[in-house]
């Protein structure tokens, strides 16, 4: 509340007040405690003072870090759809169009969208970025998330809101009114994109940018709020689909006798082996200053290979990268879901549909990359996808 003409005893620059030190004595003149809150605001009518400071610092708008330059940071391109639920918009698009859409979208403005699926990933990445400023508070190498959305930019409004809301640091945005935004992701610098459109996620992909479908876990699974856990699968994810190739054209024998023969040949990349990448490079800031087992990310490697007869090949393919995963665990064939419950990624990323289900069902985010042999069947035409909303 904004004061009128002399300010109110107890208000700073008012004289006379009666205050007492740190020392606990009484003493006259200018007060050096918090001021006093205006009658009918909180801390006022006796409340301690730490409340009636507390209600001006909350005036002022706190101070937000700055964002790194795009050629310097990690960004990550997140679509509104993906960041927020937003399934009640969508029937509105479906059933009355892009003008009841956007109404709706205004008369609610001032209402927070609920979280996604890609929500608790955003919020780990924010996690480390708060560490890494600790420990290297010059540095631009931090992630950066970009919302990425078709969306109309009257409904920026209340994504702004939202993400106000929710205090999440995300600055750069991306509005296209309806058209695609893929043409836009390389100018973004970006290293990854989040999207519920599949047919998106593709598209990215083509152009050679690490993308994957995120969806919502049939139930939830609490995940840490202090470090950030990536779980990549292998072929067609990290590495290139060659050997998915040779199963599926000659069976599971052939693959292995393959595996063996080519274990010291390192694999050709896959869509996400660059983003594995970004994430290896951050890592090493925290074990240059002696925090590896203290370190806010901790990537998996979870695979239906098997150990013994093709696991070789994968472990000397990351390290002619010179890049390696926390952990490796070779499945041999065995349902992942149940270990994805275990490791409660914040996201897995899995080039099957079979395994992204599995984890869903377990109550893991689990995110589809279209890549390599696996998607040699045409996708289903999908079910009609409001444009101003992803």
């Amino acid at each position: 509340m904004p004061y009128k003409g002399v300010p109110p005893p107890g208000a700073p620059g008012a004289h006379g007040a009666l205050c007492h030190g740190a020392a606990g004595h009484r003493r006259r003149g200018p007060c050096a405690v918090a001021p006093r809150a205006p009658a009918g605001a909180p801390g006022a009518a006796g409340r301690p003072w730490d409340e009636a400071k507390a209600f001006y610092d909350n005036l002022t708008p706190k101070k937000k870090p700055k964002s790194p330059k795009p050629e310097n940071a990690i960004t990550i391109a997140v679509s509104s759809r993906a960041l927020f639920r937003m399934e009640e918009e969508q029937k509105i698009y479906n059933e009355q169009g892009v003008e009841a859409y956007v109404k709706y979208q205004l008369d609610h403005e001032n209402e927070p969208f609920l979280p996604g699926a890609a929500f608790p990933f955003v919020k780990a990445l924010e996690a480390v970025n708060t560490q890494l400023r600790e420990l290297y508070p010059d540095s631009e190498e931090l992630f950066d998330i970009v919302l990425m959305t078709n969306n109309h930019a009257q409904v920026g409004v209340r994504l702004i809101n939202s993400i106000n809301h929710y205090d999440l640091f995300i600055e750069r945005f991306c509005m296209t009114g309806g058209n695609s935004p893929i043409g836009y992701l390389k100018a973004y610098h970006t290293n990854l994109y989040l999207s519920s459109d599949a047919e998106k996620v593709s598209g990215a992909i083509e152009e050679g940018i690490a993308a994957a479908t995120i969806f919502s876990p049939s139930k939830d699974l609490e995940v840490s709020e202090k470090q950030l856990r990536v779980a990549f699968d292998g072929d067609a994810v990290l590495f290139s689909d060659e050997s998915e190739q040779i199963v599926k054209a000659h069976g599971l024998d052939m693959f292995f006798e393959h595996e063996k023969a080519h274990e010291n040949n390192p694999l050709a990349q896959g869509p996400l082996k660059g983003f594995l990448e970004a994430l290896g490079k951050l890592q090493k800031k925290f074990y240059s200053k002696g925090l590896r087992m203290e370190c806010p990310i901790r990537t998996y490697l979870v695979t239906a290979r098997s150990a013994a007869s093709s696991g070789a090949r994968a472990l000397k393919t990351l390290r002619s990268w010179g890049l390696e995963t926390d952990e490796a665990l070779f499945l041999a064939g065995a349902p992942k879901g149940p270990l994805l419950k275990k490791i409660r990624p914040h996201i897995f990323f899995d080039d099957q549909m079979f395994h992204v289900e599995g984890a869903k069902e377990m109550g893991a985010i689990a995110a589809h990359v279209p890549y390599g042999v696996a998607q040699k069947h045409k996708r289903p035409l999908q079910e009609k996808q409001p444009q101003n909303s992803k």
